[in-house]
């Protein structure tokens, strides 16, 4: 429990003494050595020799800009953990400031630990920069590969929620948050600080945000390094933050200055903590936060060629071009790195000097070391219930014949979840849980929120854990750090408004992919992303909110990494997620709508049909199965609401064209449909022929864009026989069933397609053609006249003789295809 720390402590940290300052101090010019060594040498690396041409990389790339202000406020909060043993997590907001963070991570000896060859000794040295920025190195952000990161910045805006994911129910780390003012000026970021109205001081850690005012982005100046103060100020408190400011550039004022900041900062969070602890929350607190204006390139050179560089934009990436070709250029370079005067701060070795040492924490307390930042130290699975406790049991002679809101079953499943889990499971949402029909989470837990509540008020208290916020950045990047530090949970979004946070998702799939090469990197909760209210059934809120995208975007990436899933009803659902949630390092893409929907498949279908990914629908269609002959079609589907189209298309065919054979086939996993080179879920070859055979053609109705399946099954035997049936851009305010028509993936398209592409000529096939015409016809009339679909769609029901699913398939090696 945190304790309100002494006046004689936080006095002492206010007031660092001329040692402190002097280890701090060289600390710092370490760092910025290191870091500035790092965008410009190849070798050479302690200036042991005057510097020359052959010493230059001949690609200079990197970013000086904003590097000397992290170091700065990273041997404070150093400084600040040595005295307190505050755990504390550094999240940097401008990820382009990567050397100075790996500079960091050296200085503190987590480099070497992690990277051997990294060692501490100039043949170490020369070795960390030779990698920075390089073939075969390290990039220039604060990535994946860096010791500590869990933000990597590259992408610009998600430094907040990601300090505010890691300490939900992390109650004693405080996640030192730096938030470039160029960062600031992004859509995420803005939407970022209302975070402490969402954090509870009883069962939370603390993010301490510092806003770098170093005045200027990668070509112009920023817009709050312009604002007045004063407004700026006003801005901050107004979003319910105590502001603290320090200015400045001179030394060692500015040490001192920032040392009483941070003391103070950090005596307000335990302060509240201790009172929130003690005698419970009574509101939401005003957190503290540092505004900390510094010059851009801090220390670099001022002026280059009469001019200024040092305090503006040109100090943001490599301040001296053409060092190589440039004697002058050259002597500044040699200037600026001896300024530092690095033969005080390395020994003969090459290794950092006691001085520098004496800034650092030890053990798990340095923040590139501290297990959060490595998820949480330990992979921690979930309690999970079992899912069939919350399936839909019904005989298979009543599969298609009754309709449930799947996804209200997958609430009940979670609301187990949280009670199983009370500080290691949240969902977070944007506002949407009892829209998305998971509401039954509210059984166990409120929203959480930290601002005034009234008696309108429902499921909303201080003491929730329901994360509720009309913001898809915030949600999803909360859930991201919250995964980063070793927690579990799901994100659940609308599916056209997936696309909001897509890029998150793109960006947090690449950390994964890098993340599973690095066998030092802790595995961690997958990111589980759940898409409902889907294009298809947004029916009654009109064109913006119909647009499968996501899927389309997620299933490019790397396969080792990312699943998307599209189980067509309740049980199915609830098997794929409890899968999900006891995987990790992945993205789980779950696509289901939260309408009431046609019930398919009992829990031990559904069970052996996830497993497989795919199967033959036999009670669905009406070939002989005791013939060797194929079908005459293949009807195809993936995805809830185009699998009822598809079965119905499939009676259809059965109960008026009867001597047409035709297979239904279902997919769920949808990369299964890839090749097994292409995708580790790939079905064998053996098992894509025995399911879509090698040359009957494959009407396949598809929830998405009809691109995709055809990007999946590239290379497949005569994939020019798939005929795909999707989104293709067609939607308004309209009817359900209306929807699929103007798409084109209504069951009367596909039999119409089904009978287009037979390979025979069946008898009674062109009258079957012209009824599948007149009924759609009879619907554009219908559907204006009376405002809703024609009675046979809306009191559809599957009619057919009772079969069980087909066999389970399996991959070349005998397992179950499921990984």
């Amino acid at each position: 429990m945190a304790e309100s720390p002494s006046p004689e402590l936080v006095d002492a940290l206010a007031h660092p003494t001329e040692d402190d300052v002097a280890a701090m101090d060289a600390w710092w010019r370490a760092d910025n050595y290191l870091t500035v060594g790092q965008i410009y040498l190849k070798s050479n690396p302690l200036l042991r020799e005057p510097l020359t041409a052959d010493h230059i990389k001949p690609r200079l790339l990197g970013h000086w800009g904003t590097s000397p202000g992290l170091s700065f406020i990273y041997t404070h909060a150093s400084r600040l953990i040595r005295m307190t043993d505050q755990d504390m997590i550094y999240v940097t907001g401008p990820g382009h400031g990567g050397p100075a963070l790996v500079a960091a991570t050296y200085l503190e000896d987590t480099y070497t630990e992690t990277y051997p060859k990294i060692t501490e000794d100039e043949e170490g040295v020369l070795r960390l920069f030779r990698q920075f920025s390089a073939p075969g190195g390290i990039p220039s952000h604060v990535s994946v590969t860096t010791p500590g990161s869990i933000n990597e910045g590259g992408e610009l805006g998600y430094s907040l929620v990601h300090g505010f994911g890691a300490v939900f129910d992390n109650p004693d780390l405080i996640a030192l948050t730096v938030v470039g003012d160029g960062e600031a000026e992004t859509g995420p970021l803005e939407g970022s600080w209302k975070g402490i109205s969402f954090l509870n001081p009883e069962r939370d850690g603390a993010v301490l945000p510092i806003l770098h005012l170093n005045g200027a982005k990668i070509a112009s100046p920023t817009v709050q390094g312009r604002k007045d103060p004063e407004d700026l100020r006003k801005l901050y408190e107004g979003h319910g933050y105590e502001v603290i400011e320090v200015s400045g550039d001179d030394r060692p004022g500015m040490h001192y200055r920032f040392a009483e900041a941070l003391a103070t900062a950090w005596a307000k969070i335990r302060k509240i903590q201790t009172d929130a602890r003690e005698h419970g929350v009574t509101g939401q607190p005003r957190w503290p936060m540092i505004i900390l204006r510094s010059p851009k390139g801090w220390t670099g050179p001022h002026e280059v060629d009469g001019t200024v560089v040092e305090g503006t934009w040109r100090a943001h990436q490599v301040p001296l071009s053409g060092v190589r070709e440039n004697p002058e250029h050259l002597k500044i370079l040699e200037d600026w790195l001896r300024s530092y005067r690095p033969e005080e701060l390395f020994d003969a070795d090459g290794a950092a000097v006691d001085l520098v040492r004496r800034a650092n924490p030890s053990g798990e307390k340095r923040m590139s070391a501290n297990p959060a930042a490595n998820g949480g130290g330990v992979y921690t699975p979930l309690k999970l219930p079992e899912w069939g406790t919350f399936g839909l049991d019904f005989a298979p002679e009543e599969r298609g014949t009754f309709q449930k809101e799947s996804t209200r079953s997958l609430g009940e499943f979670m609301a187990e979840i949280y009670r199983q889990n009370p500080e290691t499971f949240r969902l977070f949402c944007p506002d949407e849980t009892n829209s998305n029909r998971l509401g039954s989470v509210f059984d166990v837990s409120d929203r959480t929120f930290m601002e005034p509540t009234n008696d309108q008020d429902v499921k909303l208290s201080p003491s929730g854990r329901v994360m509720e916020v009309l913001s898809e950045h915030n949600t999803h990047g909360w859930l991201e750090g919250y995964n980063l530090t070793g927690r579990h949970g799901m994100f659940a979004s609308y599916e056209a408004f997936g696309m909001v946070s897509v890029s998150q998702t793109i960006q947090h799939a690449k950390w994964l992919e890098e993340g599973v090469s690095l066998d030092w990197r802790t595995p961690v909760p997958s990111l589980n992303v759940l898409l409902s209210s889907t294009c298809w059934r947004n029916d009654h809120n009109g064109f913006s909110h119909q647009g499968p995208g996501v899927l389309s975007t997620v299933v490019n990436l790397r396969g080792d990494v990312v699943r998307v899933y599209l189980p067509p009803d309740a049980n199915c659902l609830l098997e794929i997620a409890s899968y999900a949630f006891e995987t990790k390092d992945r993205v789980n893409l779950i696509v289901q709508d939260k309408q009431p929907q046609f019930q398919w498949l009992t829990k031990e279908e559904a069970y052996d049909h996830c497993q497989r990914g795919y199967g033959i629908w036999d009670w669905a269609g009406n070939e002989d199965l005791d013939s060797e002959k194929d079908p005459d079609i293949i009807i195809a589907c993936a995805g809830d609401v185009v699998t009822l189209e598809a079965v119905a298309a499939a009676q259809i065919i059965r109960q008026q064209l009867p001597q047409m054979k035709v297979r239904l086939v279902n997919v769920v996993r949808l990369q299964t449909l890839a090749r097994p080179k292409d995708h580790p879920n790939g079905m064998s070859n053996q098992d894509f022929s025995e399911t879509f055979t090698d040359s009957t053609d494959v009407v396949f109705a598809f929830h998405g864009y009809p691109g995709v399946v055809h990007q999946l099954v590239h290379g497949r035997p005569d994939a020019d026989r798939f005929h795909v049936r999707g989104f293709i851009e067609e939607g308004t305010t309209t009817t359900p069933f209306d929807m699929v028509v103007r798409n084109r993936a209504d069951r009367y398209h596909l039999v119409i397609d089904a009978i287009n592409n037979c390979k025979r000529t069946v008898r009674g096939g062109a009258d079957l053609k012209r009824w599948c015409e007149e009924q759609l016809a009879k619907h554009e009339v219908y559907k204006v006249e009376h405002l809703e679909d024609l009675p046979e769609v809306r009191e559809w029901k599957f009619q057919g003789e009772s079969a069980d699913v087909s066999k389970a398939g399996t991959s070349d090696s005998g397992q179950p295809l499921r990984a």
